[in-house]
């Protein structure tokens, strides 16, 4: 058995990362810097350059990368082949124009520098490749992912994975002793790892498209919850194994078996089993991206990389907004698409010494190109933030041109709803039941495309956006109703709304008690918590299936939401402890329900144990 010291030898390394995490991540969230930077730099502060609690980063590098396989599963879960292939335009198109655009320019400099021509190529082609994980993760922070600039980021970045391989055979073929000068055995072998390349993607095809749904209702069968999280794993890790071994992207492999997924009926129950793990090894990946940092090497080339750090991170910003634009797509979102694109990929740390032992870069060049990489990594979240905050604050009446809010010209509602999710469509058909006039608000392309094939008219908009609501007619609406997702964008257009419109009832939806005392506190006229209702109306019918009365049962549920009320109120003014007295905790008195009028008649029992009863009733007055 082995002894207590060789258990600490595993235990603490657990201890610092989680350690790290727990304090480094709170603290980057709280000062509006994201999750992360914060892994980012605690995984600096721990590495060997740092305070040395791991010394070998190398060692969790590969149990890290799960991280990201499982991050691209998940993201795969939420499209579908035929989303896939009405996204073929951004992946292929806008993906390769910025892959060449931004590899070309990084040629160039990196030529003039002294680099050689061979060099040059491998090492521009990996600079343009981008930090899937950290973009998405960005995406995934801000609620933007199905966003028209989140959902273009992602194509760009799916094309990316896409050319890791055609990458790798180039770093090959350049490696020979000309650029030239390749062989006839050296054509055959790159042929070769090619058609293995499309063999494995067909075989994982046929397997997810045939076989994993009947796999995953057999094991749902046998009723044990831990197979079916096995089962996810085993999927997830299995496409990624397959992809790795042609040379593919691991992550690659486990992106194609969540589209493949997409439709399954066992899809969210497979994204529940997986979040647990995603959440923890993807935080475990960027820690040991910071930990790769050579603090050595970055000293001892200080002021290149002061240099190339932030010139690297802004030309592939700009260079990603220009290519947005090339194929559509308004400025503002292109330029929010181009920040997140600015840090180097996580697949460069694998082309870069690849290329050293190739003969196309000294040892010299591998160390100062690598340490680039990750501090782009680092430099990159900060940047996109900042570029975010200034777009937001720099919003002219004018910057969206005036073709997007002339597509409001005939909104003539006198209601308007701005979110169009599951809870603004109910509200939606209480207002058309009673043939009101509406216009709807919705910055989510689906959610419109959706709407139309119901004969529903949604506009696409931002309803933080003065204009668009000045458009949409806020000025002469006698109702405004905000029902969308998100409770700090809710109270963003409360306060909009109530500075702008005083004239229109503000009608807002809440999301939990905290976002309801804040849109109290906001003076909205009116204000519900979407899940409020719905619970009162279920406690309600338990209490009438155990044999209440439901005259008693409709008493107790005016009750509790009576106290709920007054005891929003008091939380309101005293803070969110008060009226804590006003809750039932079972200790309580239970309570008599009581008719609103005096009845015209004494009771009458209908059977003796009634008359009974309603004798020591009177007997007790």
């Amino acid at each position: 058995m082995d002894d207590s010291a060789s258990h600490a030898s595993y235990l603490l390394p657990v201890l610092v990362f989680c350690g790290a995490a727990v304090v480094a991540v709170p603290i980057f969230r709280r000062i509006g810097l994201g999750a992360v930077l914060g892994y980012l730099c605690a995984g600096v502060i721990i590495g060997p350059d740092g305070l040395a609690l791991i010394g070998e980063p190398d060692t969790v590098a590969g149990i890290a990368e799960i991280g990201v396989v499982l991050l691209l599963f998940i993201v795969g879960l939420e499209l579908n082949l035929s989303r896939l292939f009405a996204m073929r335009r951004d992946i292929f198109g806008l993906g390769l124009t910025q892959l060449l655009m931004t590899a070309g320019v990084a040629v160039l400099a990196l030529t003039a520098s002294g680099v050689p021509i061979r060099g040059s190529v491998v090492t521009g082609l990996a600079l343009a490749l981008s930090a899937t994980a950290i973009a998405l993760q960005t995406l995934e922070e801000r609620g933007d992912l199905h966003t028209a600039y989140g959902e273009r980021s992602f194509a760009i970045l799916l094309f990316q994975d896409l050319s890791i391989v055609p990458i790798l055979a180039l770093v090959s073929l350049l490696g020979t002793t000309t650029a030239l000068s390749t062989d006839n055995g050296s054509v055959v072998a790159t042929l070769f790892e090619v058609a293995r390349a499309l063999i494995a993607v067909a075989a994982v095809v046929l397997i997810g498209r045939y076989l994993l749904n009947p796999f995953f209702r057999l094991l749902a069968s046998s009723g044990a919850r831990e197979v079916m999280t096995a089962a996810a794993l085993l999927v997830v890790l299995g496409a990624a194994f397959v992809m790795e071994s042609v040379g593919l992207s691991m992550a690659m492999g486990a992106f194609l078996a969540g589209v493949l997924l997409a439709e399954s009926n066992f899809r969210h129950q497979l994204e529940a089993d997986i979040e647990p793990f995603r959440g923890v090894l993807l935080g475990l990946f960027f820690m040991s991206v910071g930990m790769s940092i050579d603090l050595d090497v970055v000293f001892a080339h200080i002021g290149l990389l002061a240099l190339a750090v932030p010139g690297l991170v802004i030309a592939k910003a700009v260079i990603g907004a220009a290519a947005g634009r090339i194929f559509g797509g308004k400025w503002r979102d292109n330029l929010k698409m181009g920040a997140l694109l600015g840090p180097a990929g996580e697949f460069s740390f694998v082309i870069f010494p690849l290329a050293g032992s190739r003969g196309l870069l000294d040892a010299d060049q591998v160390q100062i190109v690598t340490a680039l990489a990750a501090l782009t990594m680092l430099i990159g979240p900060i940047f996109a933030k900042i570029v975010d905050r200034v777009l937001e604050r720099a919003r002219p009446v004018e910057d969206t041109g005036h073709a997007d809010l002339e597509a409001f010209a005939d909104a003539t509602g006198k209601v308007i709803v701005i979110g169009f999710g599951r809870f603004g469509q109910v509200v939606n058909q209480i207002l058309l039941a009673q043939r009101i006039d509406v216009t709807v608000i919705d910055r989510d392309v689906d959610r419109i495309r959706e709407a139309s094939r119901f004969g529903f008219k949604v506009y696409y908009g931002d309803g933080t956006r003065l204009d668009v609501l000045r458009a949409s007619g806020a000025s002469e609406a006698t109702v405004i109703c905000v029902c969308v997702d998100r409770p700090e964008t809710s109270l963003t257009i409360v306060e909009i709304l109530s500075a702008e419109f005083p004239g229109a009832a503000i009608y807002a939806r809440a999301i939990d008690r905290a976002h309801a005392i804040a849109l109290m506190q906001q003076d909205v006229d009116y204000q519900l918590r979407e899940t409020f209702e719905s619970a009162l109306t279920l406690g309600r019918a338990a209490l009438e299936e155990l044999g209440y009365r439901r005259e008693d049962a409709i008493a107790v549920q005016d009750d509790v939401r009576r106290r709920d009320v007054a005891r929003l109120m008091l939380q309101k003014s005293e803070g969110f402890l008060g009226g804590a007295d006003l809750l039932h905790h079972g200790l309580a008195a239970v309570v008599t329900p009581e008719p609103l009028t005096e009845p015209p008649t004494s009771p009458q029992g209908l059977s003796a144990e009634t008359r009974d009863i309603l004798a020591g009733e009177d007997t007790a007055r």
